[in-house]
């Protein structure tokens, strides 16, 4: 005898609800949920509209400057195209000085806030054109209120993309952070100073770790003069270089590791008279 057809309809809803159940225990179906866009949609439409004010405030800034020769005008992705761009910018920096400067510094900070690759090129290209006392105040400058900006641009919507990019790096910079809450300053200039994490990691992790901004900043504006002062310098003999890689040899890291070490002192000497 047939089952009556209700019944049959209650077992497959039963059988769906199983399947569906099991889809989202299984690995699949939670890779899949993984797998999502990281953003909410207020996320996301943040976002934008922080992207849409710089954009139109850059954009703003270009409409000011005087004419130039726009189709060499590219961001540099080779130690050729930065030679390139030098040799067309040379005169134009020379002319216009102020606008030039403006138009560089509004570049750089942009970059540097929407972590677009490339900021090295612009510090070499500042020493290039400034020399080394004006292009490394540039550099600082611009590179501090860049990771500021990004700094604020995370503490607003990063906290999604860094679990979401690098979950095993934040838990270990969150955990040596808890470490070091009463010598913090110490421990960010010594990041800052040496390559042991990515800037880019740092700027976007450190709101989500609860570093406060004063903090921060300091650590950047000063823990970044030894690097910027490197690719300053080389900036001068950019003919020299034949790729990014040239700029941090290894008696370069092994100095900037030994400045770097001499920000952390005062915890080791701490910690050595607790044991005490």
């Amino acid at each position: 005898m047939a089952a009556p057809r209700n019944v049959l309809r209650d077992e497959e809803s039963a059988a769906e609800a199983n399947g569906t159940r099991e889809d989202h225990d299984s690995p699949t179906g939670k890779r899949f949920k993984s797998d999502r866009f990281p953003l909410s949609r207020w996320e996301f439409a943040a976002f934008l509209g922080v992207f849409l004010i710089f954009s139109t405030g850059l954009f703003c800034i270009y409409l000011t400057m005087p004419a130039a020769e726009y189709g060499k005008l590219k961001l540099p992705r080779t130690m050729s195209d930065l030679r390139l761009l030098k040799d067309s910018l040379a005169m134009y920096a020379n002319d216009y000085p102020a606008q030039f400067i403006l138009g560089y510094c509004s570049t750089y900070i942009f970059m540097q806030t929407f972590m677009i690759p490339g900021t090295i090129f612009m510090s070499l290209l500042a020493g290039a054109l400034f020399g080394v006392v004006r292009g490394l105040f540039l550099v600082v400058f611009n590179a501090t209120a860049g990771a500021s900006s990004c700094f604020f641009l995370s503490k607003l919507i990063g906290r999604p993309l860094v679990n979401r990019l690098w979950p095993e790096k934040l838990r270990f910079f969150q955990g040596e952070i808890a470490k070091r809450r009463d010598k913090l300053l110490n421990y960010m200039l010594f990041l800052r100073i040496t390559p042991s994490l990515p800037n880019l990691f740092i700027n976007l992790a450190s709101p989500i770790v609860d570093i406060p901004f004063h903090v921060f900043f300091f650590a950047t504006f000063i823990g970044i003069i030894p690097a910027s002062y490197i690719t300053v310098r080389a900036g001068l003999a950019l003919g020299d270089l034949r790729s990014v890689k040239d700029l941090y040899d290894f008696k370069t890291l092994a100095v900037l590791f030994l400045i770097g070490s001499v920000s952390i002192v005062p915890t080791l000497l701490k910690r050595k008279r607790i044991y005490e």
